[in-house]
């Protein structure tokens, strides 16, 4: 849990978070090594935004932990808490317009390409499992960090791969590649024509070199849904990647509108004129013998 910071202490990561999100107007974002115990949520009134959470228990050590940041305006619109799957996984459904809904997997976080294979299996069987829970109606979209290089080889793999990627295809790229081909989605990030630097998002720290790990991924059959996907450069969020941003043309579902019923204005000064008082014991009294059966006794008067 995070504790409410006096004022004589640096304001809170998730506060510098929220505000930053607030400055570039983004409405959902996923992170990744939040590293908060259990789940939970916390809202940041002064920016607008909620955090929810899943991570380790309490007793573990915690160096992973996934979370995502939402506009209060849009979660208000859900129908139902965010799913804490792990600390790698969490997921939310978001309702939309015309009866539709947006299942988003967010902050999946994936283990290194020096993990062992044990590791890396077991994340996507418990992605896929989640996935396979999913209404087939609905649209997906995955964020987060993969930690894989799927490269730039578009024609192996077609409606995956678009024209625009970047870089060499490694191990973990390659079960990336195959997750998508099984459940047809696609990398919006290889999709766009950019300059490089607008597609790379971490830096490695010995060779200096930027590659591409974090993804949006979509069903291909809602790609019309996907205006952009690129990397912000000027975001500022204290991590070593760089914030992604995808632009979704989606429309949520409005909040119900509560009824209204009319006013009736009662003036119940004119009760004191002998006219308008005989006129309303006698309605009263039509009213009163219409709703009593004809056999019921007249009540005693105590």
């Amino acid at each position: 849990m995070i504790d409410k910071a006096d004022s004589n202490r640096p304001e809170r990561r998730s506060a510098l978070i929220a505000h930053e999100l607030s400055r570039l107007n983004i409405d959902i974002a996923a992170l990744s090594e939040v590293r908060f115990a259990d789940e939970g949520n916390l809202r940041e009134h002064g920016a607008g935004y909620t955090l929810y959470w899943s991570g380790k228990s309490s007793t573990e050590r915690r160096l992973s932990g996934v979370g995502f940041m939402m506009k209060n305006s849009i979660a208000t619109k859900l129908e139902t808490l965010p799913r804490a799957h792990s600390d790698r996984i969490i997921s939310m459904r978001l309702p939309l317009e015309k009866k539709q809904h947006l299942t988003i997997f967010t902050s999946v976080y994936a283990p290194t390409l020096m993990a062992v294979p044990a590791d890396k299996d077991s994340f996507y069987t418990d992605l896929r499992h989640h996935l396979n829970n999913t209404p087939v109606t609905d649209k997906i979209l995955i964020l987060g960090d993969f930690n894989a290089r799927v490269g730039r080889d578009f024609e192996a793999w077609k409606g995956v791969l678009g024209r625009h990627g970047i870089g060499n295809c490694n191990d973990n790229g390659r079960l990336l590649l195959e997750f998508c081909t099984e459940y047809q989605l696609t990398i919006t990030n290889s999709i766009f024509q950019q300059k490089n630097h607008l597609k790379t998002t971490w830096m490695h720290p010995r060779s200096k070199h930027w590659h591409l790990l974090d993804y949006v991924l979509v069903r291909q059959r809602d790609l019309r849904d996907v205006l952009h996907t690129r990397e912000m450069p000027s975001a500022e969020y204290h991590t070593d990647h760089r914030l992604v941003r995808c632009k979704l043309k989606l429309q949520t579902k409005p909040k119900p509108k509560k009824k209204s019923y009319p006013i009736k204005a009662i003036n119940v000064c004119s009760l004191s004129l002998d006219e308008v008082k005989t006129k309303f014991q006698m309605t009263l009294q039509q009213k009163l013998e219409e709703i009593l059966p004809n056999d019921d006794p007249t009540p005693d008067i105590l």
